[in-house]
This record gives structure tokens, C-alpha cells and sequence, in this order.
């Protein structure tokens, strides 16, 4: 993959490394000649993918949420995450990592999408997601709600064929309708699975708790293909069981990551349009995806962040830092 330099007026501000491969890769920009509060407006203050032309992993916001069936505004979400991911920095501490430099990372901007047509918008993300990964790209979606997951899967679908989902989440998103419609942030791993996108065998819920509408939604929920790690088997049986039970589940094959941010506990992260009490910690969060590290991880997103109900940025510090982990995993040994 050919990476040209970084357009600047004056010195390169961006920080540079030598990629495995022996390629020169940008990073953020360094943070002792421009401060971390200024531009640019990227996922951890990373290069535009314009300015580099090609990038391993691209970070790509989808501001949409007309999905969604009770509180609205995680159509503002990629704004809020990328402004709560200016404080990361380049070495991952609890992993070893420096994800900004043995893999170019760069930010692609936002998908425009119709926010009165849900199908259309559909359609747009899958056409633009497919068209940023057909050269190779793995994604990094920040959304958004749920509902993108469905054509993030289909782009991806036609790359590598079916694939697990690893999914964190409150709440199973395998529901038929709402009011009859198909398209919902409740639905998009029911539509993948009837459209043959998902590897039944190897689908994994994470967090899921909370009241459901009867058992029927379990029974739907396992034809699906899933298996439950609820949020109360971190307590009873700690990280350590939860990531080996993942890891078994999902080893073999492509895996995408879904997040949705509600998978945490309101207390930190209560910036999310559907909270349930009980959740999982950001601890136990961050260190469930570095236990991903090896599984061969094709795709990610982090979705429901809604920044009207945000305190402080705890929502978007959360989901900054679990982009952060899931860049870490992704990169190269």
C-alpha cells in the first residue's frame, strides 16, 4: 500500500513511525507542538484519509438515527466521540501497543445519509462502506444507532462472506418489527441473520440484561444464532471466564465488532438513547476487547452514543477509549 506524505505548510505536525512493512505511517498530531484541545476535528486527532490516500484502518462516521425507538440524538455521536478522543494518546499501556504506528489510521469523515428514509440511508452506508473497504481498509464506524450495523454487514458481506458478530449490547437488537417496521436499531442482527450475513455458529452477545417483551425473544434470539454472556456473569464469574467463553465462540473465522455504548452501566455511560440498569464497568469493557487480541477482527463499530443525555463526556471518553482498544487489537503483533 502506497502512502504518500502528509501535506503541510511547514513542518509535518503529525506524528511518523515505521510501520512492520517498513512504511512511513502517520499518526496524531504531536501533542507538544499542538495542543490537544486544538484541530483538527479527526478520531484522535488522526491524519483526513485525503491526506494520506490509503489507510489500513478508517475511522468513519455515520451521523444517523432514525432508528431509534425512544430517546433520539446519537445522530450527534461521531461529533461527540471524535472531540472526547483528542485526550488519547499514541502508546497503549495496558497492551503494549502503539496502534497509531505499526498501521495507518485516518479519519474519512462522515457518511451523508437521508434522515427521512431509512432504506435510502441503508443503501448509502452500505454503497460508502464497501467503496472505503474494497482496497482493503478495515473499518472503524462511529455511529449512529443500531440500525447501521445491518448495512455495515452487508459491505462487509461481500468481501469475506458470512461473519461472526460480537455483539455488546443491553439489549438482543433481534426483534422482528417495530409498529411493522423492519429497519430499526431493535432489528439489524434479525435482518442480517435472514440474509444470510452472519456465521450462526459463531455469534456472540456480550452484556445483554434488563426486562424483554416474553421467553419468545430468547427462542427468536437463538435461531439467530447467538449465545448470551449476560452482564451479571462478569460479576459471578469475572473477566477472565467471560473473554474465554468469547474467544471460544468466536475463533475461526472473520469477526465484527458491534458496540453499543449502552452495553455499559448508565452510571458510565449515561449519554445513550435505551440505558438498563446493571451494566458492565468501562473497566470490564476495555479489557473484554483486549482479550480479542489474535481473533481476526474485520470490521467494528461503536453506536447509540446520544451526547444530549452526556455528563461530563463520560459517554464519549468511553466510547473514545473503546475505539482506542478495538485500534489496538486490530494492529498488527
Amino acid at each position: 500500500m502506497s502512502i504518500p506524505a502528509v501535506p503541510t505548510v511547514g513542518p509535518n505536525p503529525f506524528t511518523t513511525a515505521t510501520a512492520p512493512d517498513g512504511r512511513t505511517v502517520y499518526g496524531p498530531l504531536d501533542a507538544a507542538r499542538v495542543p490537544r484541545y486544538a484541530e483538527p476535528s479527526t478520531f484522535a486527532r488522526l491524519p483526513r484519509l485525503d491526506q494520506v490516500g490509503d489507510a489500513d484502518i478508517t475511522v468513519v462516521g455515520v451521523p444517523f438515527d432514525t432508528g431509534v425507538s425512544y430517546r433520539p440524538g446519537a445522530r450527534f455521536g461521531p461529533a461527540h466521540i471524535r472531540t472526547a478522543s483528542k485526550l488519547l494518546r499514541p502508546y497503549n499501556q495496558a497492551t503494549g501497543m502503539f496502534p497509531f504506528h505499526s498501521q495507518q489510521v485516518a479519519d474519512a469523515g462522515d457518511i451523508a445519509v437521508n434522515p427521512f428514509d431509512i432504506v435510502e440511508a441503508l443503501d448509502t452506508v452500505t454503497a460508502s462502506a464497501t467503496a472505503l473497504a474494497e482496497h482493503g481498509s478495515r473499518l472503524l464506524t462511529l455511529g449512529g444507532d443500531h440500525t447501521i450495523a445491518l448495512p455495515l454487514l452487508r459491505a462487509l458481506n461481500r468481501i469475506h462472506g458470512p461473519v461472526a458478530v460480537l455483539h455488546f449490547d443491553a439489549h438482543l437488537d433481534t426483534w422482528d418489527t417495530y409498529f411493522g417496521a423492519p429497519y430499526t436499531h431493535g432489528t439489524p442482527f434479525r435482518r442480517a441473520a435472514e440474509e444470510g450475513l452472519l456465521d450462526a455458529e459463531r455469534c456472540q452477545h456480550v452484556g445483554i440484561r434488563g426486562p424483554l417483551y416474553g421467553r419468545q425473544d430468547l427462542e427468536d434470539d437463538a435461531v439467530a444464532g447467538f449465545q448470551i454472556v449476560r452482564s451479571d456473569d462478569y460479576q459471578f464469574d469475572g473477566i477472565a471466564s467471560v473473554v474465554d467463553r468469547v474467544r471460544r465462540r468466536l475463533d475461526g473465522g472473520p469477526v465484527y465488532v458491534s458496540v453499543d455504548i449502552d452495553c455499559l452501566d448508565p452510571a458510565h455511560a449515561p449519554g445513550t438513547g435505551t440505558p438498563e440498569a446493571g451494566g458492565m464497568t468501562s473497566r470490564e469493557l476495555l479489557n473484554t476487547i483486549r482479550g480479542l487480541a489474535g481473533l481476526d477482527i474485520v470490521g467494528v463499530d461503536i453506536v447509540e452514543v446520544a451526547p444530549a443525555y452526556d455528563h461530563a463526556e463520560l459517554t464519549g471518553i468511553a466510547a473514545a477509549h473503546v475505539g482506542y482498544e478495538l485500534l489496538s487489537v486490530m494492529a498488527p503483533a
